[in-house]
């Protein structure tokens, strides 16, 4: 791997903070992701599993995690299953983990090949009666493809019908959303690579550079440091393109007088950075271009400070949505009358900004944790509001990443630049 691998002692933690969760007798069982085809015989680059990540640190295809805490063997009590290499995969595939390097990485001792998973797990399930398996259930998950975990639950559900089944996904979700300070340091990793990627950005945009060409400087400046890349696909946005919310076409001329949104981020040791910047074309902010990001650099700053412990994710999305009308009836974009009259399913804002504030951060971009249950300290959230213009050609959106503490956050974007009068120095 090109990143600095986090110590085993983490995997170790994660993994005793899931068996805390586990009733007696149980099992749960993760599977590696797919490595998915293109078309012939192209395939995707292979993206692990993040709960089977985030238990054990093994970042390989056809790999299986099997945990029995009760188990009256100690040694079998947590297994990890390995695709056994030789020389012919060596040659075509490279280097594949030994079982000395899986321990050093993930701390389990018992590691097998996984074509003796079928023997162990007939071992395990006769002295378990509570089954957990996982699935993808993200809330925004569109599942269209068969996965190693979805067939992994057909066939033990065929093999072994009598035993108690369960969701581990829910438990997984909990676990994920609050962060270990060795994960927090692997996305400020990402998050700084992110930020050299953007002040190389500052030096190289002028009238006349494409989206295209933003995007490979970006790209660039992340694999130099040890990224995989982006960490989702890039939104280069200029002009009217900026107030197309996924617009990933990357494909226009930047023109003088405009502004360009940029979402961006690396991601490191698959952990992920989500950055948006909005900044001129020409490098400087034009009376009505500099008051837009005002606004919403002052919701950004303080919808931070309002996402504190305690707090309901939900009831945090009402509050923003009244600074930003406060905002956007000071800029003339909707007065007292529209409010009066707002749909309250669709206030009146929602006109100029139509998304939420703030998601998880973490493993996933849009990372697995309760978007209901109250914020505890240590979970990581981005803080993104905009206001979006098509009349005018204009879309702002600023976006930080912050990690929850008891008495307020950290920035993990702090160094960033985000202040309009920073952003014109830095370009001219």
């Amino acid at each position: 791997m090109k990143y600095n691998p986090l110590p085993q002692s983490l995997y170790i933690r994660n993994r005793q903070k899931l068996k805390s969760k586990l009733p007696p007798k149980s099992i749960a069982v993760f599977n590696s992701n797919d490595i998915m085809p293109t078309n012939a015989d192209g395939t995707m680059r292979f993206r692990q599993n993040n709960d089977l990540f985030y238990l054990s640190g093994i970042d390989q295809e056809e790999s299986v995690l099997v945990i029995c805490p009760d188990f009256p063997d100690p040694n079998q009590r947590e297994v990890l299953f390995l695709r056994e290499t030789n020389e012919h995969i060596a040659v075509w595939e490279g280097h594949k983990y030994t079982k000395e390097e899986a321990f050093a990485v993930s701390g389990i001792e018992n590691i097998q090949w996984v074509s003796n998973l079928d023997t162990v797990l007939n071992t395990l399930m006769a002295l378990s009666e509570h089954v957990y398996l996982n699935a993808n259930e993200h809330l925004r998950a569109a599942v269209v493809v068969e996965t190693r975990d979805a067939r992994f639950i057909k066939s033990c559900r065929d093999r072994y019908p009598l035993h108690q089944y369960h969701r581990v996904a829910p438990l997984m979700h909990q676990l994920r959303a609050v962060k270990e300070k060795e994960e927090i340091d692997q996305m400020q990793i990402a998050c700084d690579i992110t930020e050299k990627g953007f002040r190389r950005i500052l030096n190289f945009v002028k009238p006349g550079v494409t989206e295209y060409e933003i995007e490979a400087e970006y790209i660039h400046e992340f694999i130099r440091n040890k990224s995989k890349g982006f960490a989702y696909e890039p939104i280069i946005a200029s002009g009217l393109n900026a107030c197309v919310l996924h617009y990933i076409e990357n494909k226009e001329v930047c023109k003088e007088g405009d502004m360009i949104l940029m979402d961006v981020g690396a991601e490191y040791g698959n952990y992920n950075a989500d950055m948006t910047r909005t900044i001129p074309v020409n490098g400087r902010f034009s009376k009505r271009q500099r008051a837009v990001y005002e606004a919403v650099l002052r919701v950004k700053n303080e919808a931070s400070a309002i996402l504190r412990p305690g707090i309901n994710i939900q009831d945090y999305h009402k509050e923003v949505g009244l600074m930003m009308q406060s905002e956007l009836v000071n800029l003339g974009l909707i007065d007292q009358t529209d409010i009066k009259n707002q749909d309250p399913k669709w206030p009146a804002f929602k006109k100029y900004f139509m998304h939420g504030t703030s998601h998880h951060l973490g493993l996933d971009v849009h990372d697995v944790g309760t978007m209901h249950d109250p914020i505890t300290p240590g979970m990581v959230f981005t803080v993104e509001p905009g206001i979006y213009i098509p009349e005018e050609r204009l879309g702002i959106r600023l976006e930080n990443n912050i990690v929850i503490l008891e008495d307020g956050y950290f920035d993990l974007m702090r160094n960033i630049p985000i202040v309009p009068e920073e952003i014109e120095e830095l370009m001219n």
